[in-house]
Order: structure tokens, then sequence, then C-alpha cells
């Protein structure tokens, strides 16, 4: 079983339906919700303020969650896939959103649903990025527009197919 961790009275909380590998780290303030799978090495580090994850979210392998004392939050909204090796550091993740493998996403920033982050993008502090967009490079601009059935569709079977492996090992 994953490692849980209470800290400063908080200890993290999940849905139904969730696989967590052995080696992950949820630790403190973190609230998720159904049919979610965070894997291996993945660590959730919500000791210095709160982390936020919707449903079907996968937080792939070595990714790391982390906020700001008192100062940043993590949301995340439905159907996001965080990619093997990003950083999330005090975001706001809508729904339908691809996170790459490697990239960084600093605090206070924003990210439109049906949107996707390229790998080893990195997404400075306070960017606004827009809804049914493509950004990638460092520091990461948009590239390019996407119409969001289309991106909705790609996101959610990437989503979807976690979902599938996560089912393989419960």
């Amino acid at each position: 079983m994953a490692i849980f961790k209470e800290v400063r009275g908080f200890e993290p909380k999940y849905g139904k339906d969730c696989f967590f590998a052995e080696n992950a780290a949820i630790i403190g303030d973190v609230i998720m919700g159904d049919s979610c799978s965070i894997w291996y090495s993945a660590v959730l580090r919500g000791d210095v303020n709160s982390i936020r994850i919707g449903n079907n979210v996968n937080i792939q392998d070595n990714a790391s969650l982390h906020t700001l004392y008192q100062k940043s939050v993590i949301e995340i909204g439905d159907n996001v896939s965080v990619g093997h090796n990003a950083v999330i550091h005090g975001a706001k993740i809508s729904n339908n959103v691809l996170i790459g493998i490697g990239a960084i996403v600093l605090d206070q920033v924003e990210i439109g649903e049906n949107t996707i982050i390229a790998a080893g993008a990195l997404i400075k502090t306070g960017t606004k990025v827009e809804a049914n967009s493509v950004y990638a490079g460092v520091p990461a601009k948009k590239v390019k527009d996407i119409e969001a059935k289309q991106s909705k569709e790609m996101i959610n079977k990437i989503a979807d197919n976690y979902s599938m492996y996560a089912g393989w090992y419960k």
C-alpha cells in the first residue's frame, strides 16, 4: 500500500475505485475524487498547503506536487493526466488537461480546459494558459490553438487508458 501520512492534523482522503502504487507518497492535506491513480514514486505533498484533485486523474511515475506555505494551493480538475517526472507547484489546472512528461508548472499558474502542456515545457509563475491550446518550450509559449472537441477526446482517452491500467493492478 502507498505511503499515507497525516501532517499537522490533515489526513489524505480519496474517493472510490482509486489505485495507489506501493511507493507513492500522499501526505497531509490531499483530497482526491473517484477513479484516480497515483503511480510509482509519485509524491503529493500537502504538508504546507492543500492539494485538491478531481475525478479520473492520473499522476504518473515520479511526478511531484507541492505548494507554498500560506501562498499557493494545487487544484486539479477532472480527466487530467500528469506525465512522468512532471512537477506541479501551487497551480490551478482545469478539466481535460494533459501535463506532458517532465513539464514544470509553477505557482499561481492557471491552465484552461482542453489544453496540452508539452513534454519538458516550463510554465512560469503567474502564467494564464489559454483553454483549447498547446503550450511548449522553456519558458513555454502558446504554439497553437486546438479544437475543444479534438483535444478533449484525446486527453480523455489518455485519462481513460490510465483507469484501465490501474485496473490491472487491483
